[in-house]
């Protein structure tokens, strides 16, 4: 009889602590950095060279910290337009948007001092083909 009231109490006190212990769990979704990246430094830009873009320099995280990786020079794609790659909030946490080259809506060739900027600034403001966050997997975009 002894024996089945110390097996209660012990069986009881283990589900209790159980009940009131707390779990925490951090799930790392691949792609989203919890921490904000630094503010971009300043590098200067380099004197043009004819067929050649300028691809600024960006943060990139390395799965401990941020690193700083230096601008470079990349051959022109003819009818595209240079859009850098940003850092993106959401989700909880931060995301790359990897650099793209988009075709030029108008179809000139070639490179205009400060197409890809005004380009790229419309784009953001709302111009161009612009899809709602979560619309496209939804096939409304």
């Amino acid at each position: 009889m002894r024996l089945k009231a110390v097996l209660f109490c012990l069986a009881f006190s283990t589900v209790s602590s159980a009940a009131l212990s707390q779990v925490s769990v951090q799930i790392n979704v691949p792609g989203i950095v919890q921490i904000a990246p630094p503010p971009p430094r300043y590098e200067p830009v380099p004197r043009a060279t004819p067929g050649r873009i300028w691809m600024p320099g960006r943060w990139a995280w390395n799965e401990r910290e941020y690193v700083w990786r230096a601008g470079q020079w990349q051959t022109a794609r003819p009818d595209y337009v240079y859009a850098p790659g940003r850092w993106v909030a959401g989700d909880g946490g931060w995301r790359w948007s990897e650099d793209q080259w988009r075709r030029r809506p108008d179809g000139r060739r070639g490179r205009e001092e400060g197409d890809e900027r005004r380009s790229w600034d419309d784009e953001q403001r709302g111009g161009g083909n612009h899809c709602p966050p979560g619309q496209a997997k939804k096939g409304r975009c």
